[in-house]
């Protein structure tokens, strides 16, 4: 399905956030590899924690759900032999469950998205997996990928960073359980060494006992060790939230955001620094953030490896800034569901915004008197992709439609319920 947006002035209202979907994906997996029963408290509901969730139970993982809570009987380190897993358009999902996958007999990854995560590399993790024992067969480096398990050995492991922090996640997943120590040493950059955090704070509620050196390159892991079945409770989502609070910083606006931790470890948490930067007026207490948009924002520089899934938002309010704003090392944006640097991009100059890509850099000359609109923008099938042109079509001229916005079911399936909520003039549409 297609959605319309066509200009909305003001945005106003109070909105919960959606429960994380980073750490929904974590503490499903940690509750798997227990033996056990775990119980997750507001889980999020969305397509990548519901590839999660499916994929589990189809590895042996007993789970039983209600409004609140999901209780999970683990399968510890001894998932069911099954043939194939379908893992949707998930990418962190199929990396951390192509480590755990060592640990069973032989398991096939279909793919059923052969334009978005069909054509993402995971080369550096089957290198790594490799390294300790494991049988990977592959189309060069892409899905369909056969992880022949049961012989891996733990020992010392070197994994590349430079396109994605998850390859290190999955192998962090992966070591405890086999009977020899490993250690892991990351090669080259680190990206998004904020979500590594995440994932280390996870095993480390799990009960997993993990030497990491101060700068995230380095790891010793004791073998042997065992999942403990836990309550864990899911915080709210700020890479999600990111485009709601953009979409009230480029309006006038009065919208209160509740469930957002001020002291979360999530990296996308400093969205709320970068609109305080671009001068939207705004306060965060108690976790809830509440924003009072004029429409007037100012241009900034910002890093934005420091909140990988928050920076489609930020260029998003960008692009009505005054001031040329530039956001740099974000090389990592070309390797998610699609090219979220020149497909971002060229879907915004359809709009009229003026931007321009360097290998990892994205710049935009912000247009504080708006946008042209009045056309029809390709999502690319990419979830942040669809939020973010949904903010930009607030302040266009003439209304823009977004091609196959149902994609943003991927993680934030009632977004454009949320912003219809908040007074956004958003419709959905029949495909022409």
């Amino acid at each position: 399905m297609d959605v319309l947006v066509t200009p909305t002035p003001r945005l106003q209202g109070e909105l919960q956030a959606l429960s994380s979907k980073n750490y929904t994906t974590r503490y499903l997996l940690v509750a798997a590899l227990a033996e056990g029963t775990s119980t997750i408290y507001y889980p999020a509901h969305s397509e990548d924690s519901d590839a999660m969730r499916r994929c589990i139970r189809d590895m042996g993982a007993v789970i039983e759900e209600d409004d609140t809570k999901m209780t999970i009987t683990g399968f510890g380190s001894r998932p069911r032999d099954v043939k194939e897993l379908d893992v949707g358009n998930a990418g962190a999902v199929l990396r951390f469950l192509m480590a755990i996958a060592a640990l069973a007999p032989g398991v096939t990854f279909i793919n059923r998205y052969p334009d978005s995560l069909g054509k993402r590399p995971h080369d550096d993790l089957i290198d790594a997996l490799g390294q300790i024992g494991v049988d990977v067969r592959h189309n060069d480096g892409k899905l369909p990928i056969t992880i022949r398990g049961g012989a891996a050995k733990g020992g010392k492991i070197q994994v590349s960073g430079n396109v994605s922090s998850q390859f290190l996640s999955a192998l962090l997943f992966l070591t405890p359980l086999l009977q020899e120590d490993s250690e892991i040493e990351v090669l080259h950059d680190l990206k998004s060494k904020v979500v590594v955090g995440q994932t280390l704070e996870v095993l480390e509620q799990a009960g997993i006992v993990i030497e990491a050196s101060e700068d995230l390159m380095r790891y010793r892991v004791k073998g042997g060790q065992k999942y403990a079945a836990k309550e864990y409770v899911v915080q709210g989502d700020y890479p999600g939230s990111a485009a709601v609070l953009a979409a009230a910083a480029v309006t006038r606006s009065d919208v209160k955001l509740h469930r957002l931790m001020e002291n979360s470890k999530q990296g996308e948490r400093a969205i709320v620094d970068v609109l305080r930067l671009m001068e939207v007026p705004l306060t965060h207490d108690n976790g809830v953030v509440h924003v009072q948009g004029n429409g007037k924002l100012k241009a900034l520089e910002f890093d934005g490896d420091k909140a990988t899934d928050a920076v489609l938002a930020m260029v998003a309010a960008a692009v009505f800034a005054e001031g040329t704003s530039r956001f740099y090392d974000v090389e990592n944006l070309r390797y998610k569901e699609c090219d979220r640097i020149t497909d971002f991009l060229n879907e915004l100059r359809k709009a009229g915004a003026n931007v321009e890509e360097r290998r990892s850099e994205i710049i935009v000359h912000g247009r504080p008197e708006g946008v042209e609109g009045g056309v029809e923008i390709n999502a690319h099938y990419d979830h942040r992709v669809i939020m973010a042109l949904t903010v930009v079509g607030l302040r266009a001229k003439a209304p823009i439609r977004i091609r196959d916005a149902h994609h943003v079911a991927k993680s934030y399936p009632i977004f454009f319920d949320h912003m219809k909520a908040l007074g956004a003039n958003v419709e959905w549409v029949a495909p022409n």
